[in-house]
C-alpha cells in the first residue's frame, strides 16, 4: 500500500531531495539539515516525508511563524525527524485532522512522535521511526 501512495519525488531523488522541494515550496522560511545516509525502509521514508510535508502545511497556515526549521538524522537503528517553528504554539491533535493524522501515521510504524507547543510558542514536534541497523 505504501508503494501506491508514494510521491514521485520521493522515489527519484531520496528522502533529502524530497524534503529539499517540500522546503523550497514552504510559505514560511525553513531550514532543512538531513544527516540520514543511505536508503530508509520505503514505508519509513514515505511517513517521514508525510510528517513533514503536513507540518510544513501546519505551520504556513497556522502558526503565525517567521522560521521554520526541519532536522532528519538517522541514528541507532531508526529515523529521527523534528520540525518545530518559532509561531504563537497552541498546537492541539485534538483539535483538527493534520496533527492526529501524524500521530496515527507514526503510531501504524510502531514509532513515537512528541509535540511540544505551548500557548505563545514555539511549537516542536519531534517523532521517532524504527528502520533497522
Amino acid at each position: 500500500m505504501v508503494r501506491s501512495i508514494l510521491p514521485p519525488v520521493l522515489e527519484n531523488r531520496g528522502l533529502a531531495g524530497a524534503l529539499s522541494a517540500l522546503v523550497a515550496d514552504c510559505a514560511v522560511p525553513t531550514t532543512l539539515t538531513v544527516d540520514a545516509p543511505g536508503r530508509s525502509p520505503v514505508s519509513v521514508e514515505a511517513t517521514a516525508y508525510f510528517v513533514v510535508a503536513e507540518s510544513l502545511t501546519n505551520i504556513a497556515r497556522h502558526s503565525g511563524a517567521s522560521h521554520a526549521e526541519v532536522e532528519v538524522r538517522r541514528e541507532a537503528g531508526s529515523l529521527r525527524v523534528r520540525v518545530a517553528d518559532d509561531g504563537r504554539g497552541g498546537a492541539d491533535p485534538a483539535k483538527g485532522t493534520g496533527l492526529a493524522g501524524i500521530m496515527r501515521r507514526v503510531e501504524a510504524l510502531d514509532g513515537d512522535a512528541v509535540l511540544t507547543s505551548p500557548p505563545g510558542g514555539p511549537t516542536e514536534l519531534e517523532i521517532v521511526l524504527p528502520c533497522g541497523s
